[in-house]
């Protein structure tokens, strides 16, 4: 229903080629460390290493397993090592991998790996499983974990149910009891995304053994565990719980009243996915208060999870072109709810990107078309919650992005629009222009309003308000900026009905 077809776009081209409840003593923050050593299990809301010391997945998807291809696309472009290396480098400590039943038929074989000038020359041969196991052994000693994602039934498209006709729950439950025990005693693998994104008909507590997605996960996961106990069990939403309706798999507000229950303690987590408005319209995003209404709609789907020390949550998708502001503001608020990892460590919401590939039609990617260069706004955004421990910004940069200032004039220009007042409150964004000689590295916006405005949410900046008088300061993805070029930042405030103050830009 929200979804269109954004995962294969290029798999022939390429074969050719609740309320709230305070937590009375919420766990202590500590620092995520980079991968986490050896094996995961959970705490609360915290996802833990084999020390006990807590962890935070902060993470890409890399899709094509479940594609027609068999194997995770843009190998017809480089050799899948220097494919993650730019993800280590990047910042990212996590790979989710989705896949379809397909990759474990005999027979099951590869498309579109180009094997010229060296390339992916290991890999000349393999099954579509083979190749999975020198990506997981490649990520494994580069530090980077795996979560496998059973996507789909089949490489044709996806499913509402666990089941169909042709990959019954049988089939599905010894798959995944296969892939289980092949990463055995193989720590770079700690997890299984049960299936992707349940959709109605499927349903939480209903108790209906063909629709409860939460029975399903239940028998699962358990057989999952009965062959490798070390692993997480990742379980999705559904669509609707009683009549509330949401995202694909985004839908946790069941767990409250049926969580999943495993014969392993500390082994479930739940996952949310969450996307803006290139992929489907929703309701939320044409309140007149968005984004500052976000909080409460993630709260009520998802985050009260995290929130009341149910269980860790991982928003395993979520993603957006970025081309309209409404999409830009929904990232920067979503972002800020998963909590800054400088501030919160692993004590965080977990989170995979959706995707590291270009070719998602309906989200782009954090690479561009030519599978080599990092979309830096994109990846700008996560910036502050990816996991220390990696060198964000060192994976494949653009090489037009502006360098150091060096000499001339550096100023800039602020421009003051109000885009929506409904009286108890009001949104406005702020254009900055470079109007010097000479490239930015930073800038800084001043105002002072006339009435009693407060500042409550802003996206694409950070701010301080003293008094009436706000500032306002770029944020890491666009600071830098061009001589002519510019950008922009917005911000909900209450109360309405004020007049537009004068504001003023330094440049640095």
């Amino acid at each position: 229903m929200f979804r269109t077809l954004r995962r294969a776009l290029c798999a022939a081209a390429a074969a050719l080629l609740l309320p709230l409840i305070p937590l009375a003593a919420a766990p202590q923050a500590h620092a995520a460390e980079a991968g986490g050593a050896g094996y995961w299990h959970t705490s609360g809301r915290q996802i833990l290493d084999a020390s006990g010391q807590p962890v935070r997945v902060a993470g890409i998807n890399w899709f094509g397993f479940e594609t027609s291809n068999n194997v995770v696309h843009g190998l017809w472009a480089r050799d899948y090592k220097s494919m993650v290396d730019q993800i280590r480098t990047t910042g990212y400590n996590t790979l989710r991998i989705p896949f379809s039943d397909d990759i474990l038929k005999p027979g099951a074989t590869p498309a579109g790996i180009d094997f010229s000038a060296g390339k992916n020359a290991d890999l000349q041969g393999l099954s579509s499983l083979q190749v999975l196991d020198r990506i997981v052994g490649y990520a494994g000693r580069t530090g980077v974990k795996v979560i496998l994602d059973r996507h789909r039934p089949d490489g044709a498209g996806q499913s509402a149910l666990w089941y169909t006709a042709a990959v019954p729950e049988s089939t599905w439950i010894a798959n995944l009891k296969s892939l289980a025990g092949r990463y055995a005693g193989d720590p770079a693998v700690v997890g299984i995304d049960l299936h992707n994104e349940p959709h109605d008909p499927a349903c939480w507590g209903c108790g209906d053994t063909t629709r409860d997605w939460r029975l399903a996960a239940q028998r699962a996961g358990n057989a999952v565990l009965s062959v490798n106990p070390d692993l997480l069990i990742f379980v999705e939403g559904v669509q609707t719980f009683e009549g509330v309706s949401g995202w694909w798999g985004g839908n946790l507000m069941g767990v409250a009243r049926y969580p999943v229950q495993l014969d392993v303690p500390n082994r479930v987590v739940y996952s949310a996915h969450d996307y803006a408005t290139s992929v489907a319209q929703q309701t939320w995003f044409s309140d007149p208060s968005f984004p500052a209404n976000m909080p409460g709609i993630w709260d009520k789907y998802w985050g009260y999870i995290f929130k009341q020390n149910i269980a860790p949550v991982w928003v395993g998708e979520f993603g957006t072109t970025l081309q309209s502001t409404v999409d830009q503001k929904w990232l920067a608020a979503l972002v800020d709810y998963l909590r800054p990892t400088s501030t919160y460590g692993g004590d965080s919401f977990h989170w995979t990107f959706w995707s590291w590939n270009p070719n998602s039609g309906d989200t782009g990617g954090i690479l561009k078309d030519d599978w080599q260069t990092v979309d830096t706004v994109k990846d700008g955004y996560l910036a502050s919650v990816k996991a220390p421990g990696f060198a964000p910004g060192t994976g494949g940069g653009d090489p037009g992005d502006p360098g150091d200032p060096g000499g001339g004039t550096a100023a800039c220009t602020a421009a003051y629009t109000v885009g929506s007042d409904w009286g108890g409150g009001f949104n406005a964004d702020v254009k900055v222009t470079n109007t010097g000689t000479t490239a930015i590295s930073s800038w800084k916006v001043t105002w002072t309003w006339s009435g009693s405005q407060k500042v409550t949410s802003m996206w694409n900046a950070s701010y301080t308000q003293s008094g009436s008088t706000v500032t306002a300061t770029n944020a890491a993805h666009n600071g830098a900026l061009t001589a002519g070029g510019s950008a922009s930042f917005g911000f909900g405030a209450t109360p309405g009905g004020g007049s537009v103050p004068s504001v003023s830009c330094t440049a640095a």
